[in-house]
C-alpha cells in the first residue's frame, strides 16, 4: 500500500532536529518512532497515533478519527485520522505531539 508522502513530509518538518526521533517502514507505510516506541505514522491517506488506552476514548471524539483496525482486530492505544481532517497545521502538530508524548513516556527500546 502507498502512503501520502506529502503528509509523512510535513511530519518531518514537525519533528525536524528532534535525535531521538527514527523512520522506519512499517504497515506499508512510514512510522515515526521515539527512542524505538512508535508515536505515529503514515497508512495510506490516513495518520495513525498512538494516543495509549487511557487516551482512546477522548481521541476519537475528535473530528475524523477513527479505531485503527488494520487486521480487522482494534488496536488498543491507537486511532487513524483523516487524511482530510489534517489540513491545518495546528491540528497535524496536536496529534503529532499527543502521539509524541506518549511513545516518550514508554521505556526505550
Amino acid at each position: 500500500m502507498a502512503y501520502d508522502e506529502g503528509l509523512a513530509q510535513r511530519i518531518r518538518e514537525r519533528l525536524g532536529g528532534r535525535t531521538e526521533i527514527t523512520e522506519k517502514r512499517m504497515f506499508g507505510g512510514i512510522a515515526f518512532l521515539v527512542h524505538g516506541n512508535m508515536a505515529v505514522g503514515v497508512s495510506g491517506d490516513d495518520l495513525m497515533v498512538r494516543v495509549g488506552p487511557d487516551g482512546t476514548e477522548a481521541a476519537l471524539a475528535r473530528p475524523g478519527t477513527r479505531i485503527f483496525d488494520m487486521t480487522g482486530r482494534p488496536m488498543k492505544g491507537w486511532i487513524l485520522v483523516a487524511g482530510d481532517a489534517l489540513a491545518e497545521d495546528d491540528v497535524l502538530g496536536a496529534w503529532i505531539e499527543e502521539g509524541r508524548a506518549f511513545a516518550a513516556g514508554l521505556p526505550p527500546k
